[in-house]
Parts: C-alpha cells; sequence; structure tokens
C-alpha cells in the first residue's frame, strides 16, 4: 500500500495568514472569538466569531481574483500557495485538487439578495454565479497553478474538509495521481446567513467552550486550510522535507437525524480510520475532537469516544481547537487537520480554551485552556456533520 505524505501546508484564520501565525496563537492560548468587525450587528444576536478582520485582499490577490473570487475562495488561493510554496513543489499537470466547502460565497450572494429584495434593482452582479459556486476554490486554484487532472469539491456540511482530505489521499494511495492540492474554506459572516444560525439556537453568545458543563453552543469562524500531499516514493525522490504522513480515512452516516448526533455513528468512522490506517486504537496519543461547544455533540462525542478508546480513552489527550479559531463550517477539517499534523510534528498539544467546570458526561482529558508538550505518534481528527455525516482522518507522524 503507497504511503501518503504531507510536505506542505497553508492556513488562514481568524488570527491572520500563515500556518506559523496560526500555530503560535495555539501555544499561547489565544482566542479568536471576538466581537465581529465587518458587519453591524445591532439586529443581530449574534455578534461574535472567529473572524479576519484585519484582512485586506487588496494587498494579497491579483485583480483577476477580486473579481471572481468571493471571500472564502480568496482565502483559499492563499492557503493553497502556502502549501506550495513550503513544499517546494509547483503543482504538476496531472495533480489533484480536492477541496471542501458548505455553504459557498455566501458575501456576492447575500449582496445580490440585498440588492434585489431591498434596493429593488433588476439585476445583480454578472459575476454571482461564478463566485457563489462551491466549487470556485477549487477551480480557481486550478486556473492559477495549471492543474488539468481531477479537481472537484464536496459538501458535506461540517465534515467538507475532511471528506476532501480523505478522498485525495485515496486519489493519491491508489496510484491515480502522484501529488494532490487538498482542504476546506469558508466565509459565513454575512447578515443573511448569521440570521440562519440564529434561528437553529446553536451559537454561543459570547465564546465556545467545548467539553465545559456551562458550555453555551458554538461559535463561527471563518478561513482555509491546504494540505500537499505526495506519495512517500514522489516525495523522497525529490528529497522533500515530509511534515507527517495522512495514514487513514474512514467515514459513515448516521441515519438518525438531520441535526442531532448519533455516537454509533461517529465511533464507526472512527474505527474504519484506524482501521484503513493499520492501527490500533492504543497507538492514538492525541485527537482533535470535532469539539463544537454545544449541548448534544459535546457528550455524543465523547460517548463515541469511550466505544472506541474504552479504557485507554482515560489517558488520551483530547482537545477542540474550535474554542479557538472558532467553527470554520466546510473549513474547519482542514485548519484541524494542520493543527493535528503541527502537534505531532512539534511535539505539542493545542488546548480547549474555556473550560470552566467538568461535565460529567463529558468525562475526558480536554487539555484544559493550556497548551501542552507531547511525544504522540499518531492522531485522529474528527468531524461530524449535520445530517449524520462523519469524516474521520488518521494522522503519522512519520511515515
Amino acid at each position: 500500500m503507497r504511503r501518503v505524505v504531507v510536505t506542505g501546508l497553508g492556513a488562514v484564520s481568524a488570527f491572520g495568514i500563515g500556518v506559523d501565525l496560526l500555530w503560535s496563537n495555539f501555544t499561547r492560548n489565544a482566542c479568536g472569538i471576538l466581537p465581529l468587525q465587518s458587519l453591524d450587528t445591532s439586529q443581530l444576536k449574534i455578534t461574535t466569531g472567529a473572524e479576519f478582520s484585519s484582512f485586506q485582499p487588496e494587498a494579497h490577490m491579483k485583480k483577476e481574483h477580486l473579481l471572481l473570487a468571493d471571500r472564502n475562495a480568496q482565502f483559499a488561493l492563499l492557503a493553497a500557495q502556502e502549501a506550495i510554496d513550503q513544499a517546494q513543489l509547483p503543482l504538476p499537470p496531472d495533480a489533484a485538487i480536492v477541496t471542501g466547502c458548505c455553504v459557498g460565497g455566501k458575501h456576492m450572494e447575500d449582496a445580490g439578495y440585498w440588492d434585489v429584495y431591498r434596493e429593488s434593482k433588476s439585476r445583480v452582479h454578472p459575476m454571482t454565479i461564478p463566485k457563489v459556486m462551491a466549487n470556485a476554490a477549487a477551480s480557481l486554484i486550478a486556473m492559477e497553478h495549471g492543474v488539468l487532472g481531477p479537481v472537484f469539491t464536496l459538501s458535506t456540511a461540517c465534515s467538507s474538509a475532511n471528506h476532501a482530505i480523505g478522498q485525495a489521499m485515496w486519489l493519491v494511495r491508489n496510484g491515480v495521481v502522484e501529488v494532490a492540492l487538498t482542504g476546506g474554506s469558508e466565509s459565513p459572516f454575512v447578515f443573511g446567513l448569521l440570521k440562519a444560525w440564529e434561528a437553529m439556537r446553536v451559537v454561543s453568545p459570547d465564546v465556545c467552550r467545548p467539553f465545559s458543563k456551562d458550555r453555551r453552543g458554538m461559535s463561527l469562524g471563518e478561513g482555509a486550510g491546504m494540505l500537499l500531499l505526495e506519495s512517500e516514493e514522489h516525495a523522497r525522490a525529490r528529497g522533500a522535507k515530509i511534515l507527517g504522513e495522512v495514514a487513514g480515512f474512514g467515514m459513515s452516516a448516521d441515519a438518525h437525524h438531520i441535526t442531532q448526533p448519533k455516537p454509533e455513528g461517529a465511533a464507526a468512522a472512527m474505527r474504519m480510520a484506524l482501521r484503513d490506517a493499520q492501527m490500533d486504537a492504543e497507538t492514538i496519543g492525541y485527537v482533535n475532537a470535532h469539539g463544537t461547544g454545544t449541548q448534544a455533540n459535546d457528550p455524543a462525542e465523547c460517548a463515541a469516544l469511550g466505544m472506541v478508546f474504552a479504557t485507554h480513552l482515560h489517558k488520551l489527550p483530547v482537545s477542540s481547537t474550535k474554542s479557538m479559531h472558532g467553527h470554520a463550517l466546510g473549513a474547519a477539517g482542514a485548519l484541524e487537520a494542520v493543527a493535528t499534523i503541527e502537534a505531532l510534528r512539534r511535539g505539542m498539544l493545542p488546548p480547549t480554551l474555556g473550560f470552566e467546570s467538568k461535565d460529567a458526561e463529558c468525562d475526558i482529558d480536554m487539555i484544559p485552556n493550556l497548551a501542552r508538550p507531547c511525544s504522540a505518534e499518531a492522531a485522529l481528527s474528527n468531524s461530524f456533520a449535520f445530517g449524520g455525516l462523519n469524516a474521520v482522518l488518521a494522522f503519522r507522524a512519520r511515515a
């Protein structure tokens, strides 16, 4: 079985542009969930989020990308370039690009609705459809880098990026391509979508406190994460620096409820990822949890972890980086994959911020509030979506 390694990483988050900036904020236990700056929140109940408030696209984007790329796709282009630069490998024409996106170009969509329904305009911007489509990021990256191979986007709500990374890994493992760029992007901070999230009543009024008894819900985030994947043979032949290995991927469906999670479904995806990676549960030294901070998700995920890890769970560190970079929907799994690879590579586990009191239904070591040194050799990263769609990635520190 061909091994699939990571040779480049890229990230855009509430903290700014770059993996090093994301990681430094993790290790100093910083929270990117702050009052929203980009829109008027006077008519909203959601007033906080992990927003890249200082982003100036004109300073980073080509003119054609300002015209064709909505904010989420701009983030993807920047993260992709960082991953490519770190790998020191221009994307070959036969590479694959597989991205995840949940809601697509909401900034352009929201502006169009405003023009039609509030301003009574007879037409919207001519680039509305190209900018709102979920696959815009993948297509623009392909055009920017001349990629002619498999290019597509997966949209499975909050599991989108994990599904994308898993599919890209399988393409490389099975010899369809030698190189793949994969990840996810999202930018949900527009009035209409925030009103929709208000109606769900799952968003915290302040910050996200995963696994804490006093948790009050999730906090939305934005950004992008990208991974440059290669077959191990390809990477070693060119003398590339290997950052880690995507060792396994598992996915499942709950077939249970459109919004309420089922522990058995999450456990099935974790077991499949372990089986695909040919790992025992005891091999795992860290889990980057889905950890949304909602009343329903956290105990369900803890129950699923107990089903998979049994007594090993009591000595297994688990954290939710959503407590720092927010829940970035289609980009969440990508940012968390970056966090997990960096945790294994750097020997430091990011914390779960906001923990205040223990919940008996969340009896795990959630690395409360402070980053922790570690020597883990393998990790899982969980993503569980509305619709009951579960996607789990298994990573190794070294190929």
